[in-house]
């Protein structure tokens, strides 16, 4: 039996299983899932390399990465630098953070701006941060649990931070009591003296 070109394209879009949305930040995506819930709980694919790579270009990530973290724990904004940089697609298992990320790339048309997006269990939204991008979240629930997929080794001598609450950024992060950061995190470099890509 034969298909008509029509039902194949709405075929094709039924087996589409996440919606990627372009953001202001040039090779940023937000990426929802389609989650398929019952009486029983819920299932949704986390990630498709095919439908990644159809949407986003090839990436191949190497490594996943975890991290337990409390309200108001801020960690960022971290990245590597030259050839040690990383792309992540991170996404929240348990819990809530805004998640942000900075464009660092000089010949970018975004360079310089962030993007600010919630996270949460309840949303299962991902955001894929492309080589040259710092990246940082800030904890809103009373813990959450993060899940990141890099496609570089760590390098502790590439690696590098920009201050959270930089002046020239101005990033809008809700006020919060009590912020904790690490000290390194707490020493990091101002924007205009951040080496960039």
């Amino acid at each position: 039996m034969l298909f008509s070109k029509k039902f194949l394209t709405f075929a094709q879009q039924i087996a589409k299983y996440m919606n990627y949305i372009a953001t202001e930040l040039e090779g940023v995506y937000i990426i929802e899932p389609r989650v398929f819930g019952d009486a029983r709980g819920y299932f949704f694919e986390a990630f498709k390399q095919g439908e990644f790579e159809e949407n986003i270009g090839k990436v191949e990530f190497i490594q996943d990465n975890e991290s337990k973290s409390s309200r108001g724990v801020l960690r960022g904004l971290h990245y590597q630098r030259g050839e040690f940089s990383q792309a992540k697609l991170v996404r929240v298992i348990k819990g809530t953070v805004l998640d942000v990320a900075v464009d660092l790339r000089r010949e970018s048309k975004t360079y310089g701006k962030h993007i600010m997006v919630e996270l949460s269990d309840g949303n299962k939204r991902q955001l894929f941060i492309p080589r040259g991008s710092a990246h940082g979240f800030m904890v809103m629930s009373d813990e959450a649990v993060f899940t990141y997929k890099v496609d570089n080794v760590y390098a502790p001598q590439s690696e590098a931070c920009i201050r959270w609450n930089d002046d020239t950024l101005a990033i809008p992060w809700p006020k919060m009591e009590g912020v904790l950061t690490s000290e390194k995190d707490s020493k990091g470099d101002k924007f205009e003296d951040a080496e960039k890509f």
